[in-house]
């Protein structure tokens, strides 16, 4: 099996495109909400991660080792995942269809996986950690990002549930750093 070939999206996609942006299309203000939801899903999940840190911080027991663990465990992921991204270098879908994607970005390239998905479920899986129901809560906030993302045609839908699965995964060794034999 030709992995190049599997990997790419159906020759439709303009089509499917088409069709789940059509609702959006026909408000007059659409576009601007969406890239408004978009710009705000990100601001709220960037300034919870150094509210966590903060929070974190000011509560006592192994203080060191958790915001270690919530510094390091998403810094390293980041620059790993922004490597291999960099290295596949894979084209957005307003690169490779005639679509009019409805939040404009710059770029070209680095479409999969979805930096912005992935960086929103490894601060959500931090906030996971030091809470369950916030936790549960910015994981969907995620999911919301994942679909702004495809909907403004800037990623595939391939490209945000890598992100958002790579993420999750990333964000479970938060876990195994809790265990770890020594302190930082």
């Amino acid at each position: 099996m030709n992995w190049k070939r599997q990997m790419k999206p159906k020759r439709d996609y303009p089509k499917f495109y088409e069709t789940i942006t059509a609702g959006i299309r026909k408000r007059e203000n659409g576009r601007q909400l969406l890239t408004a939801a978009d710009r705000l899903l990100a601001a709220v999940m960037y300034a919870a991660y150094p509210v966590l840190l903060v929070v974190t911080a000011m509560r006592g027991t192994e203080v060191r080792v958790t915001v270690l663990s919530y510094i390091l465990v998403p810094g390293i992921s980041f620059l790993l995942l922004s490597f291999v991204r960099s290295r596949m270098n894979r084209k957005r879908p307003y690169e490779e269809w005639e679509i009019d994607p409805l939040i404009h970005r710059e770029g070209m390239g680095n479409s999969m996986p979805s930096r912005h998905v992935f960086s929103a479920v490894l601060i959500s899986m931090c906030i996971l950690r030091q809470n369950v129901f916030p936790g549960v809560i910015f994981l969907i906030l995620s999911a919301c990002i994942a679909v702004v993302r495809v909907l403004g045609g800037v990623h595939y839908p391939r490209d945000v549930i890598a992100g958002y699965l790579i993420g999750a995964a990333a964000g479970s060794l938060l876990w195994v750093a809790q265990l770890l034999p020594f302190s930082f």
